[in-house]
């Protein structure tokens, strides 16, 4: 068990939420700290200080050979071996967005039979063509080994990307399925299957999937950005909620619950035991 929990949010070429994300970490109770990704490849940055590690959404190097292929690259070779003795040691990994492309490519999701190397997914760009800005609903699989997701079942997260359509053979789908590793998938309002419908599903994913961890649950990666709801002024129906709610306390019982946040503290409890 362990009191303090320190998080390694990364940041440099083109990762632009780690602000907002080291912010959901202490709201969370970690102490956060960003960490350029220079620092982490050069070695100059001890992963044996964190418990987390965050992979941070934006466009790490401008995405120039597809979403998170450079910086995938560049982790597997020269912080590779660390970032899996890292796992190895019980610790946790959140992939955000660009994140969680980076953690498909580097191979450590979905992680198969412990093989944290081998790239088995692939995330590309939107069925719609474009990029999509939205907020959308997850349905949770309660029954998931993920440490993050835990008590919750349903969510709605805002979202930003280009790419984000998860694909893979039809036995890597079925094993995801099978081992409960597809954490959420993208639903309708009440929580039904999006079934791949737009804008319900907005990037046409398999099996609607929105989100998946490793066999162990300490690592997960999804679409999108919980950091980006860590209070409930950031929901979108916020004002107009809070409105209907005056006089009325039956309507103020409906005012958003920022879940978003809560991933980051399922992570803190998990790691203090």
């Amino acid at each position: 068990m362990t009191s303090r929990v320190n998080a390694l949010v990364l940041t440099g070429y083109g990762l632009n939420c780690d602000i907002e994300t080291a912010h959901a970490c202490e709201l969370a109770g970690a102490r956060a700290h960003r960490v350029h990704i220079n620092d982490v490849l050069s070695g100059a940055a001890n992963l044996s200080d964190y418990q987390l590690l965050v992979f941070t959404g934006g466009f790490s190097w401008g995405d120039d050979h597809g979403a998170g292929v450079i910086q995938a690259v560049r982790m597997k070779k020269h912080a590779g071996d660390r970032i899996i003795r890292f796992v190895e040691d019980g610790n946790l990994v959140l992939g955000i967005c660009n994140g969680f492309q980076t953690l498909v490519n580097m191979g450590l999701l979905p992680g198969f039979d412990n093989d944290y190397q081998a790239r088995k997914t692939a995330i590309t760009y939107n069925d719609c063509g474009n990029f999509r800005d939205d907020w959308v609903h997850l349905a949770v699989d309660p029954d998931s080994p993920c440490v993050f997701t835990r008590d919750i079942t349903h969510m709605e997260l805002p979202l930003r990307h280009g790419e984000g359509k998860v694909v893979a053979d039809d036995p890597v789908i079925s094993r995801l399925r099978k081992d409960r590793q597809v954490v959420c998938r993208y639903a309708a309002a009440d929580g039904t299957p999006a079934k791949g419908r737009f804008p319900e599903n907005p990037n046409g994913a398999m099996d609607d999937i929105a989100g998946i961890c490793d066999p162990t649950g300490r690592i997960f990666g999804l679409m999108p950005h919980p950091e980006a709801y860590n209070h409930p002024t950031n929901h979108p129906d916020w004002c107009r909620t809070k409105a209907l709610s005056r006089g009325n306390p039956a309507a103020a019982e409906a005012l958003p619950d920022a879940l978003g946040l809560r991933i980051f503290q399922n992570a803190v409890a998990c790691i203090r035991g």
